[in-house]
């Protein structure tokens, strides 16, 4: 793809500021923010699903349009093929090929499974900002590696997100981040975001893996994959339409 009190763990955390580091905060939040995001994109994607009982992997293409518009098209395997998603700013919808159905997704379904996977209706249709939406500090962290920054994000008491606050650990050295940690607002540590595999994609450095793990449903895992990726590029007008969930282009 998000509350009020934020409560963190004291094993976690210790709240205390990098005084050595002169490193500007915002610039980092700033890096992490623009990493996948531009005017216009197309990607590539392997969404592979991992639970203790079964193990699938989702192959899909994506566009988007600034932090408002998202159209994602599954291409196999064939039980799933041609189901769509579509997000224009906090509505989506979902269209089912067996059925010929377009369904508009409710506030109450907003935190089910999206495709049976870790990620939730909830994570795609809120493309928030960690810049615009959150406070953020350097902090310091038990076992803290000299490699990284470590930052605290805090949202901004207007906002109705699922967070009560995200840890984000960042390389010195090229800015990308190693991986997010995501708190409820009892300060539980509720799933992890790990990143690797960096590389270059239509000249943009971005890790291509993204591996999500939530911290109570043992031997569960989401683990997405850029196969391609494209940055401003030129969109169909009729890219995010309705329309264009039934249709096989």
């Amino acid at each position: 793809m998000k509350v009020l009190i934020i409560l963190v763990a004291a094993c976690m955390l210790t709240g205390v500021a990098h005084a050595q580091d002169s490193v500007d905060v915002n610039d980092l939040i700033r890096e992490v923010d623009r990493m996948y995001r531009s005017k216009t994109s197309y990607t590539e994607l392997e969404m592979e699903i991992v639970t203790p009982h079964w193990q699938r992997t989702l192959s899909m293409y994506g566009w988007s349009e600034g932090m408002d518009k998202t159209f994602i098209r599954i291409t196999s395997p064939a039980k799933e093929k041609g189901v769509a998603t579509l997000r224009i700013e906090n509505e989506m919808w979902n269209y089912l090929p067996k059925t010929n159905k377009v369904m508009k997704i409710p506030p109450s379904m907003m935190m089910g499974s999206w495709m049976g996977s870790d990620f939730t209706n909830d994570d795609i249709v809120k493309e928030s900002s960690l810049f615009e939406d959150y406070s953020y500090e350097l902090i310091d962290v038990d076992s803290a590696q000299d490699k990284l920054y470590y930052i605290n994000c805090i949202p901004r008491e207007d906002l109705a997100v699922v967070w009560g606050n995200i840890v984000i650990a960042v390389n010195k050295a090229d800015s990308l981040p190693a991986w997010q940690k995501y708190y409820d607002e009892k300060g539980e540590l509720m799933r992890v975001m790990n990143y690797s595999d960096v590389r270059n994609f239509d000249g943009r450095i971005i890790p291509a893996v993204m591996e999500l793990v939530p911290q109570h449903k043992e031997g569960h895992k989401t683990v997405v994959r850029y196969l391609e990726a494209k940055f401003d590029v030129p969109l169909d007008e009729e890219t995010f339409t309705l329309r264009n969930l039934r249709t096989q282009r």
